[in-house]
This record gives structure tokens, sequence and C-alpha cells, in this order.
């Protein structure tokens, strides 16, 4: 007596090979996803005053006491008029409002409250991710006042340029 047998359906068996892989290229997709969202912050700003109206007395103070200082040279560990490095101009302008801040760039960012939107007067750092590097002042409109380095000056720069984006760690606003 003959026996018959049905054959093995194979979609199921391909259906599922098929979305094994679509199963691992989702979980790679999502990795890669939440590794870029750790790589980078984005660098956003608040510039809902026009020059100084509107700005505390300290926020007034520190900028003003930063654009007095464009100009001034480079000077490592340096935080007075003669000369300036990128944190000792945050402490000069700073002190200039009567707010004491921390020494060097790393110690200001993780002492310091950390805010999601830069206004004028907070400050800005940028590193390798592990530490902070560097510091600047945001002036408004997209710009930075900051000390950048050996036989250079003070200046301020756009902040859209790729550079600060891809250093960017998060910014600060202990002024009032």
């Amino acid at each position: 007596m003959p026996t018959s047998s049905l054959p093995t359906p194979v979609t199921p068996r391909l259906f599922s090979l098929d979305a094994g892989r679509l199963l691992r290229r989702l979980a790679l997709l999502l990795a890669l996803a939440l590794l870029a969202g750790c790589a980078s912050r984005d660098l956003a700003t608040h510039d809902a005053h026009h020059g100084t109206d509107g700005l505390s007395i300290e926020r007034a103070l520190i900028l003003a006491t930063a654009k007095s200082a464009l100009g001034t040279p480079y000077r490592f560990g340096g935080n007075t008029p003669e000369g300036l490095d990128c944190s000792g101009l945050v402490e000069l302008a700073y002190r200039s409002a009567g707010i004491q801040v921390p020494r060097t760039a790393d110690q200001q960012f993780r002492a310091l409250p950390a805010v999601d939107r830069a206004q004028p007067g907070d400050l800005l750092f940028f590193g390798d991710r592990r530490k902070a590097t560097h510091v600047g002042i945001y002036r408004g409109n997209g710009q930075m006042i900051h000390a950048p380095g050996s036989g250079r000056q003070v200046t301020s720069v756009p902040l859209h340029i790729d550079y600060w984006q891809d250093r960017f760690l998060g910014a600060a606003g202990p002024a009032p």
C-alpha cells in the first residue's frame, strides 16, 4: 500500500531565516543609531535677547569683560588682561560678575550646572568625550569668544563650523 506523504512546507523555514537576518540587521541598525546619539551632542543655543537688553547684570558683565579681552594674547595658565588661556578668560569674565568658577576647562565642565540650550554668557565645552580640553563663552548669534592657543589672541568665532560641532561636549550656565 503506497503511502503518500505531504511535502514539507518550505515557506515557514525560509521566512524564519529571512526574519532572523532581518532581526539581526534591525538590531545592528538600532545599536548604530544609539552609538551615533552618544557620539554627538547638538550645540543648541537660545538668543531671545538682542544685544545685552534683557540679560541679567551678571551676564552683561561677563560678556562685556569677554569682549574687552578680544585681542589679548594667549598665555598658558594666564587669567589676567596681560595674557589668557581659555579657562583663564572664563575665570576673568566670571570674576567680573562676582561669580567664582573652577580653574581648568575640565573642572568647570564637571562642576558647573549643565544647560540644554546656551544663552549669551553661558560656557561651551569642547573635548574628546572623556575630558573637556577647551572652553569658550557664548556671545550670542552663533558666536563664541575664546582664547584659541599659543601664538594667537582672544577672538570671536562662529560655532556652525564642523570643528566645533564635532568636539562639543555640552554647555553650562552658572550665571543667573
